[in-house]
């Protein structure tokens, strides 16, 4: 069967957006092609900086004939619905339509289209000016004298050639020579830029992929990547270093070029005493270069991995200096950030009432920071206020935190005040992805207690499901209220993620609190703490913000959002969704519990016990449910004396003795032993129903017995509604 070879070459592409690209061109290709009735046996996708590739193995030479009976109105129906089938169904008169009879429903026209197959060169030269002028690029542009021209293609960089070729694998192939601004397809590419620029003429993938080789362009993505990142392995382990591994450069590098080349840098070992990750960031941010450290080691080395998109006749030399000049110049600067954080702001004269409402010491550079960020009055949101006015609410928040979660108050409320003051530090003015580390870092560097300096750094996480939760008692409380001050403001303002779009990351936030509360085992009643921090923005002055709703509804709403995120992450561990319905209720604002509810059904409901008891409460709950609906009479409480069944009696006294049992053990919260005392609730149930006939033709003794399925139901529910759980 024939193959289709697609390529599109223009100026370099983005390395952000090549990947995706490449995917929607084969989407958009494929399901075209499919859509006009063609099929093929596989489609992949490669991409270059240079250029999106496309190969369709097996794909059909030409598509079906259809042939398709139209429907129209009885024969004798008004003139106009007969010309509107007609023109539906391109007929030009009534005599190309047959006449069908319905015994029931009379005659009626039925047109019948033959639509005869069409050869896949066809459909290719139809469909692919549509795609390529329709492209999904996030950004494009126009070029040249036709960019003047209304409707003139836009595409990312200027579009430079096309290539589409047609036919089978071991035959003759054609050209499909269709056209778009000027652009004509053709079985014409070109090389690497500089290496070999001249034309190659390519019939099918196999040889298009060996040429471009020897022209010095490496198609695969992948196999770049997998060139790249063990040459730079191999040239640091040959000087006795080892490279810092990143995934996400390796990627953006493996889409700068087409012909990689591997090369070793340097720069001067005083820069070593610039933090690693201020060193890492600037050289990759910068100039998209590895940084490598001693074999075994954490500290840097002043080497860097650089990749080259040219085989350079002097080995690199020139490319390898040239690197080293702007790393170097780029250290400077971070060298230069890096040590005026650590000295006196010129202005301290001005930074002595936020000094004094924050208790922050002005001989130290952090809290001179942190004065700094209050004074500017920089603005955190328009209607939640500065980032002053938020410091002061996570600072109030902290302080009720820290009773719940064991953490020194003093430490705590040090840790708050200092945990934004990064974000004034020209580090973090440079690179705002290390806000909490360098916060760390200066903080150490003025002696804070090791807590707050943690606290610091890790108020923030975690940051994703995968990142790391804190630890340490001060940065546990500083993070909840961080996030919890993020969440309780915005909902109180009215601005909830919406579908898809969540802008300041408040799904984010709530995992954070999930995790934090269940993986470091805090017991947190979310809407009391809700509702204090409310009053706290209050009691803290211009920290104030405002409700756009009634607040109750507010935070009952918070709190739904919050049971939405802890089902994802429960369900994540493998807990099942109908036992996290069973013991979630509207109400439970405490979601450790909640889990370790959830933990403790799961164990029950798995066991031969938990089992049988779960399918004879099933059996009562709904029996009763059906009788409540008719409005049976249902006893207000269960009288032993009209017990006429040994069966009954034991059943009472085992729900009697269970139903405190599981009651104290919830108290206690032990929910292990609450399943084990339902649990001896099995025999009795089981019993009950092979030897009870609930709905008794005596009405006192059926309302008796259904109070006692009753029973069964408020006994069950202590722990979890069993209703709710499925099997």
């Amino acid at each position: 069967m024939p193959n289709l070879l697609l390529e599109l070459r223009s100026e370099e592409i983005p390395a952000r957006m090549q990947r995706k690209a490449a995917g929607d061109l084969k989407k958009l290709v494929t399901d075209a092609l499919v859509e006009a009735g063609l099929s093929y046996e596989g489609a992949r996708e490669y991409w270059t900086p240079r250029r999106l590739t496309l190969d369709i193995h097996g794909l059909t030479a030409r598509s079906a004939d259809v042939r398709e009976e139209r429907k129209g109105p009885r024969t004798d129906a008004n003139e106009k619905a007969i010309e509107g089938f007609l023109r539906g169904a391109g007929l030009s008169s009534v005599a190309e339509a047959q006449v069908v009879s319905d015994p029931k429903k009379g005659d009626f026209y039925v047109a019948v289209i033959s639509k005869p197959g069409r050869a896949t060169e066809e459909i290719i030269a139809e469909v692919m000016p549509g795609i390529i002028r329709d492209f999904p690029w996030p950004k494009s542009m126009r070029w040249g004298k036709a960019s003047s021209k209304p409707g003139a293609l836009r595409w990312v960089r200027p579009l430079q050639s096309i290539v589409c070729t047609f036919g089978p694998e071991h035959e003759e192939t054609v050209v499909i020579p269709f056209e778009i601004d000027g652009i004509t397809a053709s079985n014409v590419t070109y090389g690497h830029r500089f290496h070999a620029p001249e034309a190659i003429t390519v019939r099918r993938f196999d040889d298009y992929v060996a040429n471009l080789e020897k022209a010095k362009v490496i198609l695969d993505a992948e196999r770049r990547k997998d060139n790249i990142l063990h040459d730079a392995r191999d040239i640091a382990f040959a000087n006795g270093l080892e490279l810092v591994e990143d995934e996400g450069l390796l990627e953006e590098v493996s889409g700068l070029v087409e012909w990689p080349q591997v090369l070793m840098g340097s720069f001067e070992e005083d820069y070593l005493s610039i933090p690693s990750e201020i060193i890492r960031l600037t050289i990759k941010t910068n100039q998209k270069c590895f940084v490598t450290r001693k074999q075994g080691g954490e500290t840097l080395s002043n080497k860097f991995i650089l990749v080259s998109n040219i085989q350079a006749s002097d080995g690199g030399k020139e490319i390898v200096h040239g690197n080293g000049k702007v790393v170097r110049a780029r250290l400077s600067d971070a060298l230069h950030f890096w040590k005026r954080d650590q000295g006196n702001m010129p202005d301290l004269e001005t930074l002595e009432a936020s000094a004094e409402k924050f208790g922050l010491d002005l001989t130290k550079p952090l809290d001179q920071r942190m004065a700094k960020l209050d004074a500017l009055d920089v603005t955190f949101h328009a209607k939640l206020g500065t980032q002053g006015a938020r410091v002061a609410r996570i600072r109030a928040l902290a302080s009720e935190l820290a009773g719940i979660t064991g953490a020194d108050a003093a430490l705590t409320d040090r840790a708050a005040v200092l945990a934004k003051a990064d974000l004034r530090t020209e580090a973090v003015g440079e690179f705002p992805e290390l806000q909490g580390l360098m916060g760390r870092k200066y903080a150490a560097l003025q002696d804070e207690n090791a807590s707050v300096a943690l606290a610091i750094e890790d108020h923030y996480k975690p940051q994703g499901p995968s990142d790391r939760v804190p630890a340490d008692k001060v940065a546990i409380t500083v993070a909840l209220a961080d996030k919890l001050d993020t969440l309780i403001g915005f909902w109180a303002i009215g601005e909830k993620p919406t579908g898809s779009k969540d802008p300041f990351a408040l799904r984010r936030a709530a995992l954070g609190v999930v995790r934090i509360l269940l993986e470091r085992n805090v017991r947190l009643p979310l809407l009391k703490i809700a509702r204090q921090t409310s009053v706290l923005a209050k009691a803290s002055g211009e920290a104030e913000f405002s409700f756009a709703g009634d607040p109750a509804e507010t935070f009952a709403d918070l709190l739904s959002f919050f049971h939405d995120r802890l089902k994802v992450y429960l369900r994540d561990q493998g807990a099942r969704h109908d036992l996290i319905d069973a013991v979630l209720t509207p109400e439970a604002d405490d979601l450790l519990m909640v889990a370790r509810r959830v933990e403790a059904l799961t164990a029950f409901v798995t066991s031969e016990d938990g089992k049988n008891l779960l399918a004879g409460t099933k059996r009562a709950t709904q029996l009763l449910a059906a009788e409540e609906k008719k409005g049976t009479v249902i006893a207000d409480a269960v009288s032993d004396a009209l017990f006429k069944l040994d069966a009954e009696k034991e059943l009472f006294a085992a729900i009697s003795g269970a139903s405190k049992e599981a009651a104290d053990a919830v108290a206690r919260e032990d929910f292990r032993s609450a399943m084990e005392a339902l649990s001896r609730l099995r025999a009795p149930v089981d019993r009950f129903f092979e030897d009870v006939l609930v709905n008794d033709e005596d009405a006192a003794i059926r309302a008796n017995r259904l109070a006692l399925l009753r029973l069964i139901r408020e006994a069950t529910g202590t722990v979890a509604d069993f209703s709710k759980i499925s099997g």
